[in-house]
């Protein structure tokens, strides 16, 4: 079975050239999406994808009217593959049941490969450099360490029985902070000596 899909990205695009071109393909059936490419909800690729048995063939107009970023075109070529589905792309010329067309997506799976790995070689490199500068990731803290300190003092404070005088919650109502927040301070500041 041939199972079309198309997508305009705004509510005054006309999917109708789309749509034709499609059905002109031999598509059984057409779904079609009304979204940004950016837009993670396509409910309509969802349907089209949940129809498609194995042998079954996808079709599409252009590349990007599948995938709204390279890693996203990947993940559902590489779901087609493994359902064993063939995408047919018509203004590209890309059809993977040939062996020109398994091996541009084999190319492509190869880029998008190749751009992970890069983001994660900056994003370490970027990391490290701010190491060796002193920085930590991560918020700053919401308390000052003259706020830490107060903190601990204010929880370390005993009333005559011999209990803790101020709870958690007492001391992050003062500072107007989370008690997590007040947790972690008191958890994370060195006890003075």
């Amino acid at each position: 079975m041939r199972l079309g899909y198309g997508r305009v990205s705004t509510r005054d695009q006309h999917l109708d050239a789309q749509h034709d071109a499609l059905m002109a393909a031999g598509c059984e059936q057409v779904y079609v999406d009304v979204a940004s490419g950016k837009l993670a909800a396509r409910p309509e690729l969802d349907k089209t994808l949940a129809c498609l048995r194995k042998g079954d063939t996808l079709v599409i107009t252009r590349l990007d009217r599948l995938g709204r970023s390279l890693s996203h075109l990947l993940e559902v070529s590489a779901e087609l593959r493994e359902r064993n589905v063939d995408l047919i792309v018509l203004q590209q010329q890309i059809d993977t049941s040939t062996a020109a067309g398994r091996m541009f997506f084999a190319v492509l799976g190869a880029v998008g490969e190749f751009e992970r790995d890069l983001l994660s070689e900056r994003t370490r490199d970027g990391l490290q450099a701010a190491r060796a500068r002193g920085r930590t990731g991560g918020r700053k803290s919401k308390l000052k360490p003259a706020h830490v300190q107060l903190a601990r003092q204010m929880r370390d404070e005993l009333d005559d029985d011999g209990r803790r005088r101020h709870t958690v919650q007492d001391i992050a109502d003062e500072f107007d902070v989370s008690r997590g927040t007040i947790y972690r301070a008191l958890n994370s500041a060195p006890r003075p000596r």
